[in-house]
């Protein structure tokens, strides 16, 4: 992606983005040469200095076989994103822009097909989305959980290279403090937005 040097953000920094902001698009390249993205929620695990991605979707999903072929593909995540009014300048020779949080990720992809590895990987979900769930799937029976597992297919994704874009007006100090303002009485996005302000010493508390 475009990425201006003041925007550029750490691996910190796009680690705490894919936790707290999960669902993604899986991008992959289809049969026809043609980009096929499918939205869905991914785990992130560190193992040591690598960062590796894992979810599955339904078998009926071609994306999977789309990986099988070619398994590089892109993954990016979306943080909190909101307008930027130009009334946030002291001056007015300024014009409207946008500000967001975005992470991509190069990947290389290892389909999960086996029941129990499957399995595996639905109580890593679990575990991090809702871990009350455990019990009531555990609960199934053997005959339900075979066949919702039959009907998935999960990979893990191998981060090769990412890049993470922390748009907030950085290279421009003199809009920071009313930015924040109108951020921070604003919108869920916009109070989300505010906190990142914070996180990245944007504004003095």
């Amino acid at each position: 992606m475009y990425l201006p040097t003041q925007f550029e953000a750490t691996q910190e920094l796009a680690i705490e983005l894919m936790r707290e902001h999960p669902l993604a698009s899986l991008i992959s390249v289809d049969n026809a040469g043609l980009p096929f993205v499918t939205h869905l929620p991914l785990h992130l695990e560190q193992r040591g200095a690598q960062l590796l991605l894992s979810g599955h979707c339904a078998k009926a999903n071609p994306h999977w076989r789309y990986l099988q072929a070619n398994p590089r593909s892109v993954v990016t995540f979306m943080g909190p994103q909101a307008y930027l009014s130009p009334t946030v300048y002291p001056d007015l020779v300024r014009v409207p822009s946008w500000n967001y949080l975005a992470v991509h990720c190069v990947v290389g992809a290892t389909l999960i097909e086996t029941a129990s590895d499957k399995e595996a990987l639905l109580h890593q979900l679990i575990a991090e989305h809702e871990s009350a769930h455990a019990a009531q799937w555990q609960a199934q029976s053997d005959e339900f959980k075979r066949n919702m597992l039959a009907a998935i297919v999960g990979f893990e994704l191998k981060v090769e290279s990412l890049q993470c874009k922390i748009k907030l007006n950085q290279h421009r100090p003199e809009s920071h403090q009313k930015m924040f303002a109108a951020y921070a009485n604003g919108s869920a996005e916009e109070k989300a937005l505010a906190q990142w302000m914070r996180r990245l010493k944007l504004v003095l508390d």
